[in-house]
């Protein structure tokens, strides 16, 4: 593994401890490194964070890709995977303490923003292809993607997981079922 990427993950630990108020001696401690050795990769803590975003987004991507490609799902449970995917490394990272981002951070909570309203040509095409099967009825799709977002976002805006004693997964996992099931008792 590449510094970096030791760094990252690294990062991630720490913060899945001690949320967004994780310090560089924090991570340097966990990976048995100096600080020295973090800011040869990172000039500071924001940019770190910055750059925990995005290996988070595309490890999601990633995920996304090993979906498409599994060809033991049909297309209805691909399309319910892909909508909560979240790659098994990071299932018990505590992403509870996100909303913080956005007083604390302001660029960073932008850049996960920008990362949840981007790459959605996969899900979209996925979500179409239910269409032409019958898999799924006909919907506007912008407003399932909407609908998706939104929800994430009120994830990463308010305390909402943390006051319902909720893990990310397990919301992302409801918010999933509603879209894909409804709230009608059948």
């Amino acid at each position: 593994m590449e510094l970096k990427e030791m760094i990252l993950e690294g990062t991630l630990e720490v913060f899945n401890r001690k949320g967004i108020k994780f310090t560089m001696d924090d991570i340097a401690k966990a990976l048995n490194i100096s600080k020295k050795t973090i800011y040869t990769v990172f000039d500071d803590k924001e940019s770190l964070f910055m750059a925990m975003v995005d290996y988070l987004f595309d490890s999601i991507k990633e995920s996304e890709k090993q979906v498409l490609l599994d060809e033991s799902l049909n297309t209805q449970e691909k399309i319910r995977k892909i909508l909560g995917v979240m790659p098994e490394s990071y299932k018990n990272v505590d992403f509870r303490q996100l909303y913080m981002l956005r007083d604390k951070y302001p660029a960073i909570y932008e850049r996960v923003e920008e990362r949840l309203e981007t790459g959605w040509e996969s899900t979209i095409a996925l979500l179409e292809q239910g269409i032409r099967e019958g898999v799924i009825r006909k919907v506007n799709i912008s407003i399932v993607k909407m609908m998706l977002e939104a929800s994430l976002e009120q994830f990463f805006q308010r305390d909402i997981l943390i006051r319902n004693d909720m893990r990310y997964t397990d919301a992302l996992d409801e918010v999933v079922h509603v879209i894909m099931d409804g709230i009608t008792a059948r």
